[in-house]
């Protein structure tokens, strides 16, 4: 396949609510260039970029994919990048190796939860953005009516430099407002044909020109200057401005069209050509030098030696692990060695490919600026850096989203859990929101992840790709138990059976330990030797054994204080075993005597959502015996800071999504341990009763 330079490339993520159209615009613009047969549907399940099975079966996509095409001897990568919340992973991923965010939006909808978080995306990252209008042959779309929506939501910044000519089902057509090139959709030969721009839209075309000659001279005093005095530019400046501006994230594009009936798909290539930065125009990456620690802004640049980022890996049990990656500088090139600085290894980079969908196809190199991937890295995963060896950069790790949903994998087929470590661990290399880890004392391996689709689909693939069948259950809550008040108790052990006894005689003060640790406090007081010093390892042996299940519903006891104060012994029939025993005794004893209490885990919630829902989150978490524990401002939203008991929190990712239309956030780390209400301990003993009797 052949190999294009850096100025001649262009890397657009194609990002948006769900259910806006990218995975159909990305369809519409292969097939118009030819890098397709055929168009697909997403209804149908034969779309080129939701080829995953699940995504065939869900009908949206869950995965990052790339797609490749040529225009007028540009070669566009195009990024196509799930719109559902619980795939934001896929996001950071695939924005990480494109040059410009096109936001799709839906001309009936408008600007939805997934634009905005699309548009503070891309700021925060400082990624430049354009708009799709797409969907305008729908009934009740409305052109004009969303474009007001993003200026007025986005700033002046956001100019058309295209308009709809018709609009429902009369949509036929788009005027490119810079060149005033009209085209007009012949539904009979489904192209487009050049025509002149309708004259009842000639005031709207003069006046989005004007927008548009305003915000590029915004951007430069020469051409401020010259617009001032002469109150026009020419086309070349404009797209030059246009280009400069974009790449700046100073001025946003917005184009429109219709990406399932292709009408404006031939324009939008125009302008992705024409209006769009190339890799070389943008500033996007930032690494650290590892000899020196600095940091230093990264262009894209050939003439540098080799670096790269791995944005994204494929785990496929049959082909093995396919590593993503985007070229900053340099070139990469085939059965080379090359190192990467996170794992401090070196990798051989084997055959290279150039990823259109599924597809893979052969190459010798990839130029700076361009997208490859390459088959079985060893050391290598996603955010990774590979460069020259020798080199010392290192790019800066993405920044992924923090698991807040979490269930317990159980397996449905006997013997399958080494099956299920080997996929889950594949996984996460696939899926950098993922974690998996292991509940030793419930023996249970548990997943995390954004939400409930999210670890549906885990489960999926891991059935559909590795084979092994899982169900996903609400985790065991690692409770604990402890006392209120103290006693002192004797535990005397003395069996006899023939020769040797067996004698181990103890006095055990229990108390509730206040000092702040959750540990068993042990200590001595023996005096007069009535305890031989030899046995009273033991003694506290025995008491750590006892403390890994209490006397209410077996949990492990914490904050216990055991002060061994007198006893006895037999100088034939004392040991180690009888002292251990003794032990044993006094700990059942005192426990049950010294008012045993359940205590669960408090999970400590910062909860991030526009200040509309404030009042429903707070009442929400009062319903849930939560505590507030204080609110700040930031950056637009309130930061609600609470605790919560972790038994409330378990579908917590769903209410507040629910509760704030997406629009809320939240994370959530272990606090401390607190006694269980009254009401609360008898369904706790219970269900711990049921598990015990399986």
């Amino acid at each position: 396949m052949k190999v294009y330079k850096t100025s001649n490339l262009r890397n657009v993520g194609i990002i948006g609510h769900g259910g806006s159209g990218k995975t159909t615009l990305t369809e519409a613009l292969l097939y118009y260039t030819k890098a397709i047969d055929r168009m697909g549907y997403v209804e149908e399940g034969n779309t080129l970029s939701d080829f995953d099975p699940e995504e065939k079966r869900r009908g949206n996509s869950i995965s990052t994919s790339v797609a490749l095409c040529e225009w007028d001897d540009v070669k566009i990568n195009l990024v196509d990048i799930p719109g559902y919340f619980d795939f934001v992973g896929e996001m950071v991923q695939g924005l990480k190796a494109v040059d410009l965010a096109m936001i799709t939006v839906c001309g009936k909808s408008g600007i939805e939860v997934g634009t905005e978080k699309a548009w503070k995306y891309s700021v925060n990252h400082g990624l430049p953005r354009a708009f799709f209008i797409n969907k305008l042959d729908r009934e009740n779309s409305n052109f004009e009516k969303v474009l007001l929506q993003l200026k007025s939501k986005f700033g002046i910044s956001v100019v058309p430099i295209q308009y709809p000519i018709g609009s429902e089902e009369n949509f036929r057509g788009i005027v490119n407002v810079i060149s005033r090139n009209a085209r007009i959709y012949n539904p009979k030969t489904h192209e487009m044909e050049v025509t002149d721009v309708p004259e009842d839209l000639m005031d709207k075309v003069d006046e989005c020109k004007r927008m548009i000659m305003e915000a590029v001279a915004e951007t430069d005093e020469v051409l401020l200057d010259k617009y001032f005095d002469e109150g026009e530019l020419s086309d070349e400046e404009i797209y030059n401005g246009l280009i400069n501006g974009a790449s700046k994230g100073e001025i946003v594009p917005v184009m429109c069209g219709s990406a399932s009936k292709c009408i404006g798909i031939n324009t939008l290539l125009e302008d992705i050509v024409e209006c769009f930065p190339t890799p070389k125009d943008t500033n996007l990456y930032r690494a650290k030098n590892t000899e020196t620690g600095e940091y230093l802004e990264m262009k894209i640049d050939h003439e540098q030696p080799f670096s790269a980022v791995v944005f994204k890996t494929i785990a496929d049990p049959f082909v093995g692990k396919l590593s993503m990656f985007r070229v900053i500088t340099g070139e990469a090139t085939a059965d080379t060695v090359v190192y990467n600085p996170n794992k401090d290894k070196e990798e051989k980079l084997g055959t290279l490919y150039f990823i259109k969908g599924k597809e893979q196809y052969n190459t010798k190199r990839v130029y700076s600026g361009d997208i490859g991937a390459v088959a079985k890295l060893q050391y290598t995963n996603t955010g990774d850096t590979l460069c020259e060896k020798g080199s010392f950069v290192q790019y800066r790790e993405m920044d992924f989203p923090k698991p807040v949903y979490e269930k317990a994998a159980v397996p449905k087929g006997k013997g399958d859990e080494d099956k299920i470590a080997g996929g889950l661990h594949k996984l996460m290399e696939e899926d950098p929101t993922l974690i998996v880890d292991r509940n030793s004392e419930n023996s249970q391996a548990i997943i995390h992840g954004l939400g409930v689709t999210h670890l549906d689909v885990i489960a999926s693939k891991l059935k559909n790709k590795f084979g092994v069948d899982i169900e996903l259950k609400t985790p065991r809550i690692a409770y604990r138990e402890t006392i209120k008040k103290s006693v002192d108790v004797q535990g005397k052990y003395k069996k006899q059976s023939g020769g040797h006894g067996q004698y181990g005689d103890v006095k055990i003060l229990f108390e509730p330990r206040i000092d702040g640790e959750d540990e068993l406090l042990f200590k001595e007081k023996v005096v007069g030797g009535v305890v031989p010093r030899g046995y009273i390892p033991a003694v506290e042996k025995g008491l750590k054994d006892c403390i890994k299940k209490g006397v209410l519903a077996g949990y492990p006891v914490i904050r216990l204080k055991a002060t061994l104060h007198d006893g006895s012994y037999h100088p034939v029939d004392s040991s180690e075993m009888a002292f251990k025993m003794a032990a044993s005794m006094a700990y059942k004893k005192g426990i049950k005597e010294a008012q045993p209490i359940i205590l669960e885990p408090i999970m400590h919630v910062e909860i991030s959502a526009p200040d509309d829902y404030t009042g429903d989150i707070i009442s929400d978490l009062n319903r849930k015996r939560g505590r507030i524990l204080g609110m700040e401002p930031l950056d637009g939203v309130q930061k609600i800071i609470g605790e919560v008991p972790r038994s409330e929190m378990f579908e917590y990712a769903t209410e507040l999504r629910s509760m704030t239309g997406a629009r809320g956030n939240f994370e959530m780390n272990f606090g401390r341990y607190e006694e269980v209400p009254r009401e609360e301990v008898d369904k706790i003993i219970a269900a711990a009763s049921n598990e015990d009797g399986k």
